[in-house]
């Protein structure tokens, strides 16, 4: 496959430079300094998992140059998918389809309203990765999952092909779901409330889930999560909850979500489509989210403040 990531941050770096490693034919679409880099000395990938490098990489800031893909890896932040997906047409052609990899639940609705439903696949990564300098990425911890299936359910080609690529890359493991919203709601259980109770105590992963009252407020935001899945007719298994505080129990002490970096660093974040998403989509829904409300109000200004508006 011809596999093209657009965005190529810690998720597209990380999860495109393994394919590239394993032999696909992969473009990345990046900018900047970065892009430049890259195309000088290739992609460094440092990982907990042993570092690697691939080069050269082919890269360019322009999808029209990329030509068309079989498959593309949206990498970009979720506010920026929008704007993404009027710039997808010509890495896609025929039968080429996008595979949305952000946190939060709306990304794969915004794709398919701006290329077709058709031309969208359900997915989501798992990884804590980010850009530490032009070229240079950081997996700093989990081991890197990505899941992605079509989102009717349904068994494709497409999706086994995309499959059978990852299946030969290190470093990875790759699944296709029966029910990816489950998938992405679940994921979502996790990292929006992990990201802003991160965000709002200012701290990682290891002293909020060992203060008593930070871990409570934690645990209640991922209830809301749950109950309002539900009420969206999402089929999340009964133990979401305890299996994801399990999860947030095995993390490296020091972890902290894309978001929580963002905001505590002064950058514009994803928290309108993490916590802002939680409490707009419980009002459609009529489902009480108050300590996700007090999460989402509290750290609004900060968000308000990186953007310009205030």
């Amino acid at each position: 496959m011809r596999i093209a990531v657009f965005g190529t941050g810690g998720v597209g770096g990380y999860f495109g430079g393994r394919l590239a490693q394993a032999g696909e034919d992969v473009v990345f679409i990046a900018r900047g300094r970065h892009l430049e880099a890259m195309r000088r000395d290739g992609l460094r990938v440092e990982s907990v998992d042993g570092d690697f490098a691939v080069h050269p990489v082919e890269a360019t800031e322009d999808p029209r140059e990329a030509g068309p893909a079989d498959a593309v890896l949206l990498g970009v932040k979720a506010w920026q998918v929008k704007e993404a997906g009027r710039a997808l047409p010509p890495l896609l052609g025929a039968g080429g389809f996008v595979v949305p990899l952000q946190n939060g639940v709306e990304a794969a609705d915004e794709l398919a309203a701006e290329v077709g439903p058709e031309r969208v696949v359900g997915g989501l990564c798992k990884i804590v990765s980010f850009v530490v300098g032009p070229g240079r990425i950081r997996h700093a911890g989990v081991a890197p999952r990505i899941e992605f299936a079509e989102r009717d359910g349904r068994r494709s080609d497409r999706v086994e092909r995309l499959r059978a690529a990852f299946e030969k890359a290190a470093g990875l493991s790759v699944a296709t779901p029966s029910d990816i919203a489950a998938a992405l709601w679940e994921k979502f259980l996790f990292i929006a409330p992990l990201s802003g109770v991160g965000a709002v105590t200012r701290m990682p992963a290891g002293p909020v889930r060992s203060v008593p009252e930070s871990r409570e407020m934690l645990e209640t935001a991922m209830r809301e999560v749950f109950d309002l899945a539900r009420a969206r007719g999402i089929g999340l298994r009964k133990d979401a909850v305890a299996r994801t505080m399990s999860y947030v129990d095995g993390l490296p002490a020091d972890s902290t979500a894309s978001m929580q970096r963002d905001i505590l660093e002064g950058r514009p974040s994803e928290l309108d489509y993490q916590t802002g998403a939680i409490v707009r989509l419980a009002r459609e829904c009529r489902v009480p989210v108050p300590v996700n409300e007090f999460i989402y109000r509290s750290l609004l200004p900060g968000e308000r403040r990186a953007r310009g508006a205030a």
